[in-house]
């Protein structure tokens, strides 16, 4: 999944060379931020806006307070920021977090437990070999029509990022689809963009996978179904352009070997051995089939789960529920992606040990983002407690101020450019700034959801480049491709990539 973007696959990284700088993960990134907002919070100014009857803050209404903390106090916030984080509660009256307060949950529990439970259900099906084979199956069916086979498993890894954030898992596949691009007269760039550039637009254009659209949404406090039809536009829309661009650089290389980005190595213009290595793909099973239905259905019935039917279809915000409208959110779906991981590893008959252990190895693999989307919930928690939130967010209104939507929306995804970058997670990225962004909707008059798509798509937009993602510099790495000749192939596309975002997300803004 594109979680944390700075964990490389096992098995693909390099050996760190002594003196050589590492970007640090995503947790110490965290820790690091953690650290500096409970710093800063001595010297950014206490305020607070007046909420409306939903708890929204109302614009113009910003003015100065007391925090009323003590050193001792704000030490304990910086102690307490990750159980906070995880389970604190704020009290009605105060507005303060605390883990033995009494009022709504403020922490992440939820969306902690969901991404355990999606990581148990993810792992199970890749267990059962389903997966793969079927991605190898679909690859080696397409084998003698090439620009069919780079546009079908471009659309079915953009599918799987847009539903679930598949992302790390690409990286098994360097190994099936580089040679079937070698043997149709391909080089290893076409492959590097079929991969990276499939599954990276996938995410960017997330629909509803919970690692992006899910968290932010929620930490929004809006519901992951809102904004979908929008969502889907985009993904329809640039996947289609992604695909388009790729093909046309497959082509012209098939044409001309000499106008190859990544130039061929020794033994990549075999075409007889390589022919004979993708000939060897097992057929799919009926027990893999089967799991393969089970796992569409599952996701299926998530998105029927999460959609405002009765909104999507009217195109009003406030549209009463249809009665079969269900209207789940974390704690539903985390509920749902156990009972799925159950259910297919009893369709693909695990047997109990083996079941339980993959599920428990499953949401053990996923502790990582679960734990960045905590310590991003701990220093909301820090700034709320040092009633800094309004503040921060106070001195954005005035950037964006006199703007009209659309150019707002614009600015949002100008704007978390950067903190993509600095904060590669996914999860930890949306975790820390919603809190912050979505309020400034209320104050432009757009919908919190142009906010979320906004912000997803700055994120996938860099993480479809940046060195820090372990997508981008293991896939390349993997491929034989240097990382400056990935560059100078995918700089294009970005620029068109960039201007259809924007448009998109000033779209979006002008018609909520």
């Amino acid at each position: 999944m594109s979680t944390t973007g700075t964990e490389p696959e096992p098995g693909t990284e390099e050996p760190a060379r002594k003196g050589k700088f590492t970007f640090p993960s995503a947790l110490t990134v965290l820790a690091i931020v953690t650290v500096a907002v409970w710093l800063l919070a001595f010297l950014i100014p206490s305020g607070q806006y007046d909420r409306n009857d939903s708890g929204a803050p109302v614009q113009g209404t910003y003015h100065r307070v007391d925090s009323g903390q003590s050193f001792v106090d704000r030490l304990n916030d910086l102690f307490l920021s990750p159980v906070n984080g995880l389970y604190g509660i704020q009290d009605e009256k105060t507005s303060l977090v605390a883990p033995d307060n009494v009022g709504s949950l403020y922490g992440s529990a939820g969306v902690f437990l969901f991404v355990l439970a999606i990581g148990a259900f993810i792992t199970v099906v890749f267990a059962t070999g389903a997966l793969d084979r079927g991605i190898g199956r679909l690859a080696h069916r397409l084998r003698d029509r090439g620009a069919l086979l780079i546009a079908g498993v471009m659309v079915v890894f953009s599918v799987l990022g847009t539903v679930e954030g598949f992302a790390e898992e690409t990286l098994g596949f360097y190994g099936l689809i580089v040679p079937l691009m070698l043997a149709l007269g391909y080089d290893r760039m076409t492959a590097v963009g079929a991969i990276i550039l499939g599954a990276g637009i996938g995410v960017l254009c997330s629909t509803v996978n919970p690692f992006a659209t899910g968290v932010a949404s929620s930490a929004a406090d809006i519901s992951l179904g809102d904004g979908i039809v929008l969502r889907f536009a985009m993904w329809i829309v640039l996947t289609a352009v992604t695909v388009a661009y790729v093909i046309r650089y497959a082509k012209r290389v098939q044409r001309n070997p000499d106008r190859s980005l990544s130039g061929f190595l020794p033994g990549d213009r075999d075409h007889e051995q390589t022919s004979s290595e993708a000939s060897e793909v097992p057929e799919l099973t009926a027990l893999h089939k089967a799991v393969l239905i089970a796992t569409a259905l599952v996701f299926t019935f998530m998105i029927f789960s999460v959609v405002p039917w009765s909104s999507a279809l009217t195109g009003e915000a406030d549209a009463e529920p249809y009665g079969f409208e269900l209207g789940w959110s974390f704690p539903e779906l985390a509920a749902l992606f156990l009972c799925a991981a159950v259910l297919i590893g009893l369709v693909a008959r695990m047997g109990e040990q083996k079941l339980s252990s993959t599920i428990i190895q499953g949401a053990a693999d996923f502790v990582s983002p679960a734990l960045v989307i905590l310590l991003a919930r701990g220093v909301t928690t820090i700034m709320n407690n040092s009633k800094i939130t309004d503040t921060v967010l106070h001195s954005i209104e005035g950037l964006v101020k006199g703007t009209s939507s659309s150019l707002f929306a614009i600015i949002v995804f100008i704007v978390n450019l950067p903190l993509a970058f600095l904060i590669p997670s996914t999860s930890g990225h949306a975790t820390l700034a919603m809190p912050i962004l979505a309020p400034l909707a209320d104050f432009a008059g757009v919908s919190r959801s142009v906010v979320v798509t906004a912000w997803q798509s700055a994120s996938g937009w860099m993480n479809l480049w940046v060195p820090t993602t372990a997508v981008t510099i293991g896939g390349v790495a993997l491929a034989k491709v240097g990382y400056d000749k990935y560059l100078r192939f995918v700089w294009p596309l970005l620029a068109v990539l960039f201007l259809l975002i924007c448009g998109f997300v000033a779209l979006g803004a002008a018609v909520t």
